[in-house]
């Protein structure tokens, strides 16, 4: 005879679970149909439509999705659900782990809104910013990439309204923002108009991202401009591309399109370590390190006055295809961006004589500024392909600050403790031609023989030594010509490397095999000593 439990049938939890299930079946629904359709009629993804593009396939964990606004009636029971304006989570990329925060455009709170209609009563304003904190902290502590996906923004009058009174603004979030920069990598994507402190979430990173014609980003948007001071601006004139990533440097890269944004994130973090206390991945390389361009022995102008393309010789060192550039129309003279040789992952500097002749302008100066720190706090090797014949001169150049720019970015290299190689491409003049390495410690050097340098171009270095002389000349030109000519024949590379004042002079075609072999050395012995929070003392000018 089977034993039978007479007592009481113990209950379940089982509505509670159901309603778990309904709850995060609504916050899936993020603002309803009709919002998310407009968010498509903008062009527009929604922010989960993004995370999924992002991350690898199922591997998202949202945390917080039960968190939002509840409609109840008189016995209860919910009603409705007004989802937090931000998704949060964690996820994979690459099958590595990173933390991921999004901004929920269709939720945002508005007036008239459908759950207001539905439900007679006022949708709660959520800023996500509880959340945001949390999945920062989250990052921090598991030492993990954060990644914003940013659309939409946060101060709002109607919450002052509800409120009944104003309040003191308080920032919690730069200490926050300070350990994660300092820890793990930290990119940012304005996919949309991005106003307020979401807007300041978006410089506040190692890489950034905008869609062109889709994404703005301002302080104050146009409302405020024209009512405080009284411009009209669309919200393209006041932050779009053309503003922020092609003249402010707020934002350090363009993209076509979302989709195209969301594969540069994927590209940046292929090359960083997933916290400081790692090294940057190696991957397998089927390009040899051996290869020989024949192309690099001409690829630099005999005549020394003509320009070249810096991108193609670029491609000519670098393992194929894997050149990543970081702001290329922003400080258009200097060129930084990622790539690998061997696999292995380095930092590049360039310059580009297409514009100022490469010269070293304001912009340019902070440009190399935050890619040198980029590198060095993330482990990655700089190597500098010098053609720099100084800082940028005239009204532009001195009306932009440049002197004190261009302090600030030498002061980089030498707070900089990466391993750094310089190729002397071409030339080396001045100050800004002498910041191109750090001289207090080991750099590998050297020099290609279209190299030369001295502390001015001889050019403008005649012009200002001889004035006097020139000027009294019978034919002044001819005389400085002259002058010139005497000059130049002392410009020969192999004199500088008789004095062994240059350490190498090469076959350009050398450079990838050299290279490669001084990277596999700072890899195994140099960068496994390195690992850490770095740590700075002092201040730059």
């Amino acid at each position: 005879m089977t034993e039978q439990n007479s007592g009481p049938r113990e209950a379940t939890w089982q509505p509670e679970i159901e309603q778990i299930a309904l709850r995060r079946d609504l916050a899936r629904e993020m603002g309803g149909a009709d919002r998310v359709q407009e968010q498509h009629d903008r062009g527009n993804l929604t922010v989960r439509e993004r995370i999924e593009l992002l991350t690898d396939d199922g591997s998202f964990r949202e945390r917080g999705v039960l968190s939002g606004a509840g409609y109840y009636d008189e016995s209860g029971d919910l009603v409705g659900f007004h989802p937090s304006a931000t998704v949060t989570g964690t996820a994979r990329i690459g099958g590595r782990p990173v933390a991921v925060s999004g901004g929920d455009f269709t939720a945002r709170p508005r007036s008239g809104s459908a759950a207001e209609r539905a439900h007679g009563g006022k949708v709660r304003i959520h800023s996500g910013g509880d959340k945001s904190g949390h999945i920062e902290s989250l990052a921090i502590e598991l030492k993990v990439p954060m990644i914003r996906l940013i659309d939409g923004f946060v101060a709002d009058i109607r919450a002052t309204a509800e409120m009944g009174r104003t309040y003191l603004p308080e920032l919690y979030w730069p200490q926050r923002w300070g350990k994660l920069m300092a820890e793990v990598p930290v990119v940012s994507a304005a996919l949309g108009s991005v106003a307020g402190l979401p807007a300041a979430e978006v410089p506040a990173s190692h890489f950034s991202v905008m869609v062109r014609g889709t994404s703005q980003v301002f302080a104050g948007g146009p409302p405020l401009v024209e009512r405080s001071m009284g411009e009209k601006l669309t919200k393209e004139e006041l932050g779009g591309y053309e503003v922020h990533a092609r003249s402010s440097g707020v934002v350090d890269n363009d993209a076509a399109d979302e989709a195209d944004a969301i594969s540069q994130i994927q590209q940046f973090l292929s090359y960083l370590p997933t916290n400081v206390h790692q090294l940057p991945p190696v991957i397998d390389c089927d390009d040899p390190v051996d290869r020989r361009d024949d192309r690099l022995a001409s690829v630099v102008p005999k005549h020394r006055n003509r320009g070249y393309n810096v991108r193609r010789m670029l491609e000519m060192v670098v393992d194929q295809d894997s050149f990543f550039e970081i702001g290329r129309y922003f400080g258009r003279s200097q060129v930084t961006g990622l790539a690998r040789i061997g696999g292995m992952p380095i930092g590049v500097l360039a310059n580009d004589p297409m514009h100022y002749g490469g010269a070293m302008g304001a912009k340019e100066a902070r440009k190399f500024e935050k890619f040198v720190d980029l590198c060095d706090v993330f482990h990655l090797p700089i190597v500098n392909f010098a053609d720099q014949p100084g800082f940028l001169i005239g009204r532009p150049g001195e009306g932009a600050g440049t002197l004190r720019a261009g302090v600030k970015a030498a002061a980089a290299i030498n707070d900089s403790q990466v391993p750094w190689a310089t190729v002397v491409v071409r030339r080396l003049y001045g100050v800004a031609g002498g910041a191109h390495q750090d001289f207090s410690r080991f750099c590998f050097r050297f020099a290609w023989p279209s190299g030369e340098w001295g502390s001015l171009p001889i050019e403008g270095g005649v012009a200002a030594a001889y004035r006097r002389e020139i000027e009294a000349a019978e034919d002044p030109i001819a005389h400085r010509t002259a002058i010139e000519d005497r000059l130049i024949a002392l410009r020969d590379p192999f004199a500088a490397a008789e004095a062994f004042a240059v350490e190498d002079i090469v076959d350009p075609r050398e450079t990838r095999p050299m290279l490669a072999e001084w990277l596999a050395m700072a890899y195994e012995t140099e960068l496994p000593s390195q690992l850490g929070v770095r740590v700075r003392y002092g201040m730059r000018p």
